[in-house]
C-alpha cells in the first residue's frame, strides 16, 4: 500500500528490560495498534528498548522526528531503572524537577508523611510538558511536544490513553475487508495474489493462514482508505478464489 503523505501517523516505544527478557508479556502494543486504528492514525513502527538511557534517547529523538505522534510505555515508577522521565528531558534538551502539579496528583492519593524521595520520584516532569491524568494510582504520565510518555501498566495505560485521545488529530479510517480462503493452501494462489498487489498499490493486501483442528485455513484482508480500491481489489481476490475452488 502506498503511503498518504497527509497521514496522521504514530510509533510505539515499550522500555523495559523486563519486557526483553520475556518476564512481562506486552500487552499495550495491541491495545494501542487497536485504539489508533479505530480514530485513523497509522501505527508505522514498535520499537522496544531496555532501561538504557542511551537508547532511550536515541529512539525518543529518531521517533518523534520520523512520525506524528510518539506513545511510550514503561519506565514512569518509583524506582532507579524508572528513568523515563529523565531521558526525555534529554532528548529534548530541557530540564526537569519535581512538578507542583504532579505532587499534588500523587497527594491525592498518599498522605504527605509517605510522600518519600522515591515516590517524589513519579511527580518529576520535565519542563513546558503538559500532565496526562491517571485515574487509577494518580502518578500523572505527561507529553511534551509530539511525545505521549505513559505507564506501563496495562489498565493505568488504557485509562491515559482515553485521557489524551480526544487531544489527538486524526485521519482516514482504515476499511478492511476478508475473503475466507478456506483449505486452499497459499503456494496455490501466492503468485496471483502478487500480480492483483501489484494493480492496486493504494492497497494493502495479506494472507494470513492459521492452524485449526483440520489444518490450515487462510484468509486474505484487504486494507485501505479508499473504499472503492479495497472493494475493486476485494473482488479481484474473491474471483481469483472461486475459480480456485471451481
Amino acid at each position: 500500500m502506498t503511503t498518504d503523505p497527509h497521514a496522521v501517523t504514530a510509533a510505539i516505544l515499550v522500555i523495559g528490560d523486563e519486557i526483553l527478557s520475556g518476564r512481562t508479556k506486552d500487552k499495550n502494543i495491541g491495545s494501542i495498534a487497536d485504539y489508533l486504528t479505530a480514530v485513523g492514525i497509522d501505527l508505522r513502527e514498535v520499537r522496544i528498548v531496555p532501561d538504557e538511557a542511551p537508547m532511550i534517547v536515541e529512539a525518543v529523538n529518531a521517533l518523534r522526528a520520523r512520525y506524528t505522534y510518539l506513545f511510550t510505555t514503561g519506565g514512569i515508577g518509583p524506582t532507579h531503572d524508572d528513568i523515563t522521565a529523565d531521558c526525555v528531558a534529554e532528548a529534548f534538551g530541557v530540564g526537569i524537577d519535581v512538578d507542583p502539579r504532579a505532587r499534588a496528583m500523587l497527594l491525592e492519593r498518599i498522605k504527605p508523611e509517605d510522600l518519600n524521595a522515591a515516590r517524589l520520584r513519579m511527580a518529576r516532569i520535565p519542563d513546558g510538558a503538559d500532565l496526562i491524568p491517571n485515574p487509577i494510582s494518580k502518578a500523572p504520565g505527561f507529553r511534551i511536544g509530539n511525545v505521549f510518555v505513559m505507564a506501563g501498566v496495562p489498565a493505568i495505560m488504557q485509562a491515559m490513553l482515553d485521557a489524551i485521545g480526544p487531544t489527538l488529530q486524526t485521519g482516514a479510517r482504515v476499511i478492511s475487508e476478508t475473503i475466507e480462503v478456506g483449505n486452499i493452501p497459499e503456494g496455490a494462489y501466492a503468485s496471483d495474489l502478487a500480480s492483483i498487489a501489484g494493480a492496486h498499490p493504494g492497497v494493502s493486501i495479506g494472507s494470513y493462514p492459521s492452524m485449526t483442528q483440520g489444518g490450515f485455513l487462510n484468509r486474505i484482508v484487504v486494507r485501505g482508505k479508499d473504499a472503492a480500491a479495497v472493494a475493486a481489489a476485494r473482488a479481484e481476490i474473491a474471483a481469483l478464489v472461486a475459480r480456485l475452488r471451481a
